[in-house]
């Protein structure tokens, strides 16, 4: 079976990515009924789905479709609590893009 790609991406990646599906690991810092705010790398907007369940402050990874506005529809979210090393995952996020060969198709 051919898995969509998910490349990690920060705040400042989003315009590069729009209409594509991507991988983001930030930390809630605010929640409005349907929508979520999560910082990665800058302030991303997330448009939450009713599997979705946040908690402020705590680490959440998202799998979702950036749209035109750079706001992230969720399509899965895993909460990954308030121990995460964002330091070792926002390491990650570079590799992924000085080495973008490896990890996804460009345009």
């Amino acid at each position: 079976m051919d898995h969509p790609q998910t490349p990690r991406v920060l705040a400042t990646h989003l315009a590069n990515f729009q209409h594509r599906i991507v991988r983001v690991l930030g930390t809630v810092v605010q929640l409005r009924g349907e929508t979520a705010v999560i910082d990665a790398g800058g302030q991303i907007d997330v448009i939450l789905n009713r599997d979705a369940h946040l908690a402020l402050n705590h680490a959440v990874e998202i799998i979702g479709k950036v749209d035109g506005n750079l706001h992230v529809k969720v399509q899965a979210a895993t909460d990954f609590g308030t121990n995460i090393d964002f330091t070792a995952a926002n390491a990650v996020v570079d590799a992924t893009h000085r080495h973008k060969e490896i990890f996804y198709d460009g345009e």
